[in-house]
């Protein structure tokens, strides 16, 4: 656990690079797959990858923004971190606060501890399979010296509880067909609500959500720090063919669809 409290450090000066970006006119670039790419992605993987070496240099890094490891390297791995330094490109250009910074601790194949950091929202996600999930608000302004202080200033997850009405996290103006069944697949009331990058993770974690069903692609480094908060948090995130524990470091980085729930 005494790691959080260094990714802790390494997020707030990942969000401090980013929020430079975000507070001027922002440039966008697009990759091959067309998805958007600012200066502020890479800003936040140079920070994120020189603290990460800081920390511990023997642990390799997976970053979306990083030069592609090959599979018969990365196979050898038994534990790695895997990071997205700015999950949400697309709310990060519309300007609604919506994007995080993402780094997950993957062993073996599976996540043992992630944090998430909303740099707009100043709010910090973080959780391991040992010692639970918190959130913490005003992530900035806070005097922490430790992962003492980090723990005693966070709220323990999840904290909500609705029995009467089941919340999903979607797309309301992009809810696939598939996304519709699940809906109507439940019992009762259901409220979907909505919410951008990984924080539709943070919200299952918390229990503002029951469900979140993604129906549709992601990258290994789109969910492992999501995943491993749920999972701190007494979650599950499977997978749709099978229902099985979603899995990584995997030869193919695209991942197939799953359900994160509470």
């Amino acid at each position: 656990m005494e790691a959080m409290y260094q990714l802790y450090r390494i997020c707030l000066e990942a969000g401090e690079e980013i929020l430079k970006v975000y507070h001027e006119e922002i440039d966008v670039e697009y990759k091959s797959d067309d998805s958007p790419l600012t200066i502020a992605d890479q800003r936040a993987h140079d920070t994120i990858v020189r603290g990460l070496q800081r920390f511990d240099s023997s642990i390799p890094v997976l970053s979306e923004e990083g030069k592609e490891k090959d599979y018969d390297t990365r196979k050898q791995w038994e534990q790695f971190w895997l990071v997205d330094p700015l999950d949400g490109t697309k709310e990060f250009i519309k300007k609604n606060g919506e994007f995080t910074v993402n780094i997950a601790l993957i062993e073996g194949h599976y996540p043992v501890s992630g944090v998430i950091y909303a740099p707009a929202l100043d709010t910090f996600y973080f959780g391991s399979k040992d010692q639970g999930a918190y959130k913490l608000e005003k992530a900035s302004e806070r005097s922490i010296q430790d992962v003492d202080d980090l723990i005693a200033q966070s709220t323990q997850l999840p904290f909500v509880d609705n029995p009467d009405v089941t919340h999903v996290v979607a797309s309301r103006s992009h809810m696939s067909e598939e996304t519709e069944d699940f809906i109507q697949s439940l019992e009762g009331p259901v409220d979907v609500v909505s919410s951008g990058s990984s924080l539709k993770f943070c919200l299952v974690a918390e229990g503002k959500a029951d469900y979140y069903p993604r129906y549709a692609p992601t990258m290994e480094w789109d969910t492992g720090a999501g995943q491993a908060i749920v999972e701190a948090a007494g979650g599950q995130v499977t997978r749709y063919e099978d229902d099985e524990r979603f899995d990584y470091n995997r030869e193919d980085l695209l991942n197939g669809w799953f359900l994160a729930k509470r």
